[in-house]
């Protein structure tokens, strides 16, 4: 787009006349906006009732729960110094304010994490209509907020208190104030792209994989600025030291010893492949199956709004990012969660062409005097994304894999009354919630599963031959009041549980269909019978 010389704008050849006028203020105040989106993340937050990946548990509000309470389990990670503390630390902060207030009851301790982290999902949600607001205008802003809060895996996946969350959410912010990302006649207000810098520094601390993104774009703005030195030398470094000294300086005093967090985690994700011991998937996974799952039926939307919009910086984001989490062997989806908003802004852009070319269809027709009964092709849309979303959303968050979240509960509540000394985890490991949830500081155990070499972990050994990995691990324990297994694993082991005076006193259900290995239906409890 180009001004005109009396100060009115030539309108981008792809967007209406309304779009193309000087920018206005939102209809909409940030407040509003955010108020809405916090009462919608907070429900969001309470539905979640369902087990997706250790790491939102093990590498967050375990390791808060440790540093707040004094107990909790630490994984091999934080031994090899490739997790800083800055994002547990927010939670063991919150852990403590709960203490304080003596609210750290087993109900709260369940669901205050999540409701945090609403907090700060609202926060990207405001900012990802903020960000299409700048770039496209209110038409396509209230259709892309609508996008990401109507997607399943949004819903699904971005109130859990995993680190993508919150890499997500400085993500959005971040790129709202970004020069680069913007067009030539909106610019950034004024010294933004220092707190652009300043965000993006802080993303890259809690989540060093988030360097993918923001070399795409100080690339952008490197091409597209003329202080590019006041940029490098005043801005970039200064700021980056600033962030990752306090960073170090954190994790110095957790680690009691200097570690360079960033270095170890590109040395063993990258330079040594660490990440592929769990597992790997085929180049194309996340074209072909990961990305497109997430973005699930706004996937044509998407893809109408990119070739719609001619917005090639931004959806050049997209599939930089994805290219290069390619050539990594070890995916998951929770890795590129940061780009999923940025797509629902095109889908959002490819609404609101839809109600435009509605409202004029509209126009055309009122003027003949013709009336139509059949729904607009804006409502089919809406009916069809909606009519996906929400039952997909719903199964996931309220019935996929719940019966690891119920267990847990059950025990956390049986051991707030004293019913459990202790328990043993016969299950593939990192299988449920820990210290954090049960929130009691009795002997736990659960079979490991840290990288090793030549030999299989405990868990995998267990996996092989449950029976005889039982017996002999049965031989040194200090028999626990309650062991927890799933149903495909208890089929094997009903005469040892028996033969050791154990005997059922729960069951929960848990999946319909298995997801990377055999079906686990439920989860099972096991209480000594003298007990």
């Amino acid at each position: 787009m180009r001004q005109r010389k009396n100060g009115s704008s030539i309108k981008h050849p792809n967007l209406s006349d309304a779009e193309a006028k000087p920018q206005k203020k939102s209809p909409y105040s940030s407040k509003d906006v955010f108020l809405t989106c916090l009462g919608f993340r907070m429900l969001n937050a309470l539905l979640i009732q369902t087990y997706f990946n250790p790491d939102e548990h093990w590498q967050a509000l375990e390791v808060a729960h440790r540093i707040a309470f004094g107990y909790g389990h630490l994984t091999w990670e934080w031994e090899e110094g490739i997790r800083s503390y800055l994002h547990p630390m927010m939670f063991a902060l919150f852990y403590k304010l709960l203490a304080l207030l003596r609210l750290d009851t087993p109900c709260v301790m369940i669901k205050a994490p999540r409701l945090l982290q609403s907090i700060f999902s609202a926060v990207g949600d405001l900012y990802l209509y903020k960000l299409s607001f700048a770039l496209f205008g209110d038409g396509v802003a209230k259709w892309a907020l609508f996008s990401q809060l109507a997607n399943w895996f949004m819903f699904f996946c971005f109130n859990r208190t995993f680190s993508n969350s919150l890499e997500t959410t400085l993500t959005l912010v971040g790129l709202y104030y970004w020069p680069s990302v913007r067009s030539s006649l909106n610019k950034a207000p004024s010294g933004s792209r220092k707190w652009g810098l300043a965000l993006a520094a802080l993303a890259c601390a809690i989540r060093p994989t988030s360097a993918v993104t923001w070399v795409y774009v100080g690339l952008l703005e490197l091409y597209s600025t003329h202080d590019r030195l006041r940029f490098i030398f005043v801005e970039l470094i200064p700021i980056g030291s600033v962030v990752l000294g306090i960073t170090c300086l954190l994790d110095r005093l957790m680690y009691d010893s200097w570690v360079l967090v960033p270095l170890n985690f590109l040395k063993f994700n990258f330079l040594s492949s660490g990440g592929d011991y769990y597992g790997t998937h085929k180049w194309h996974w996340y074209f072909t199956q990961g990305f497109t799952v997430m973005v699930f039926t706004f996937l044509p939307f998407c893809v109408a709004g990119i070739i719609k919009s001619k917005y090639w910086k931004l959806s050049g984001l997209i599939l930089w990012v994805l290219g290069l989490y390619s050539i990594l062997g070890h995916k998951e989806f929770r890795f590129v969660l940061p780009v999923l908003p940025i797509s629902l802004i095109f889908a959002g852009y490819s609404l609101a062409a839809l109600e435009e070319r509605g409202s004029r269809n509209g126009e055309k027709k009122r003027s003949s005097c013709i009336c139509n009964k059949w729904p607009s092709r804006k409502q089919l849309a809406i009916f069809f994304l909606l009519a996906s979303n929400i039952p997909m959303a719903l199964y996931m968050n309220l019935i996929h894999q719940r019966g690891a979240e119920d267990a847990m509960n059950y025990l956390s509540k049986e051991a707030a009354k004293g019913k459990v000394k202790s328990i043993v985890f016969l299950m593939p490991c990192h299988a449920t919630p820990y210290y954090s949830t049960l929130h009691n500081n009795l002997p736990m155990r659960f079979l490991d599963c840290a990288p090793s070499k030549g030999m299989p972990a405990e868990s995998d050994r267990f996996m092989m031959d449950p029976v005889s990995f039982a017996v002999d691990f049965a031989k040194n324990w200090s028999r626990p009041s309650h062991i927890v297994l799933f149903d495909s694993e208890e089929r094997h082991l009903k005469d040892f549980l028996v033969s050791h005076s154990f005997r059922e006193v729960r069951r929960f259900f848990h999946a319909h269909f298995k997801v990377d290995r055999d079906l686990q239906a439920s989860v099972v409890v096991y209480a000594m019978t003298d007990s």
